[in-house]
């Protein structure tokens, strides 16, 4: 890892999928396990699983190449291991559960089966043991649905947002930044102040991105400590619901992430890490919490002769609001829906996307959705594919 500790050189998870950021830093609270050093509380493995002991060098990254022949199924890992509250770190020995039924795929040559030992050997039982090579034309459920694979990304999760209440409270708001000392302050009656297109203002730089430094309005006195990572919020345009034209809310946008570098009594000194969208002095902070990006098997769409009937989907989850407001939506747009932990959608369902035709017309299949982050009372999605473009008042129902 970046970190030593008496000797000890943790292991660093530098994982290389384009959209994955590194861990800011490093968990503070180590202690020993065993022969080793820690910051998680490793559970005893079930028995009759398939384990790994984390060895220096190892990353989640790697070990699902190894393992299950595709590194960007490493999320499949860390949900096997909840254990690891953050995915950028591990601990040589450590062990990860990774299921009954893998092997290491290079273990798995031309022509060999997953119960032949490759090395000229029978498998276990003798000449009457049962084949394990799969029968010629008859798919598995596994083989059927495809392999799991990330249905999104970590860009998708961290540069959403949610809706909730317009009154939803907040820790901490960014107060100022460091470009606004930085004119000119000259005394002879010129103001330290620069002309813009949007007027004048007293400031260099009002657009904030990864690098810049900002102050926070709450230091010590409120709790806050050097290290702490937040995620920058930015209060957007209510949402009504198409059809019952009701409020649902405030749409909170997630814009970026801080990191707490000093802290004073009443103040705080931190540095925007990463930015979605430009971030600004006034935005708000909520505690920085990683989510995996869930997976799923993907599989044909639901035939265009076979719709749901419309009775089911006049109640139906429905797509309110879209990512950056875009009207005509279609493959790997970002969407938000109106149901929520409330009503038991999780990260990973699929929803077939339909729209209701005119009077005594069946539903057209307009295309499908997947989960990616749930909150309260809406949920982030993403449109994996399409027929037709989809648009916001389209209907959900859970394939």
């Amino acid at each position: 890892m970046r970190v030593r500790l008496s000797g000890f050189v943790l292991t660093v998870l530098v994982l290389a999928a384009p959209c994955l950021q590194a861990s800011d830093r490093p968990p503070q609270d180590l202690h020993q396990v065993g022969d080793h050093w820690t910051a998680w509380n490793p559970p005893q493995p079930p028995p009759n699983v398939q384990t790994h002991v984390i060895a220096k060098g190892d990353t989640l990254w790697d070990l699902a190449s190894h393992y299950y022949g595709n590194p960007y199924l490493w999320p499949q890992i860390w949900e096997k291991n909840q254990y690891i509250l953050d995915a950028h770190w591990i601990y040589p020995g450590d062990i990860l559960v990774l299921g009954p039924e893998v092997a290491p795929v290079d273990h798995l040559a031309a022509g060999e089966t997953p119960g032949d030992s490759g090395d000229g050997t029978e498998p276990a039982g003798g000449e009457d043991a049962a084949p394990t090579a799969p029968v010629p034309g008859v798919l598995t459920p596994a083989a059927a649905a495809g392999a799991p694979v990330p249905l999104g990304s970590e860009g998708d999760i961290y540069c959403s947002g949610y809706i909730a209440p317009e009154n939803q409270e907040f820790p901490f708001s960014i107060v100022g930044t460091e470009y606004e000392r930085l004119g000119p302050d000259l005394d002879v009656g010129v103001k330290s102040e620069i002309k813009s297109t949007y007027g004048r203002v007293g400031t260099l730089k009002v657009d904030l991105s990864a690098g810049d430094i900002i102050y926070l309005d709450g230091g010590k006195a409120r709790g806050l400590s050097p290290g702490s990572v937040f995620t920058v919020v930015s209060r957007e345009q209510r949402v009504i619901h198409p059809y019952t034209k009701e409020s649902l809310g405030r749409f909170y946008h997630y814009v970026g992430r801080v990191r707490v570098l000093s802290v004073q009594e009443n103040t705080a000194i931190a540095e925007i890490i990463q930015s979605c969208d430009p971030v600004h002095v006034g935005a708000v902070l909520q505690p920085f919490e990683p989510e995996p990006v869930p997976l799923g098997r993907l599989s044909a769409m639901r035939p265009a002769n076979y719709p749901a009937a419309e009775e089911k989907l006049r109640d139906a989850p429905v797509i309110v609001l879209s990512q950056d407001e875009v009207i005509t939506l279609g493959q790997d747009h970002v969407v938000y829906i109106d149901r929520g932990a409330d009503k038991d959608v999780t990260p990973g369902d699929i929803y077939t996307i339909y729209r209701l035709n005119r009077e005594g017309m069946p539903p057209i299949v307009i295309g499908e959705l997947a989960i990616l982050s749930v909150h309260k009372t809406s949920s982030v999605g993403k449109i994996l594919q399409s027929r037709y473009p989809v648009y916001i008042g389209d209907r959900l129902d859970l394939k």
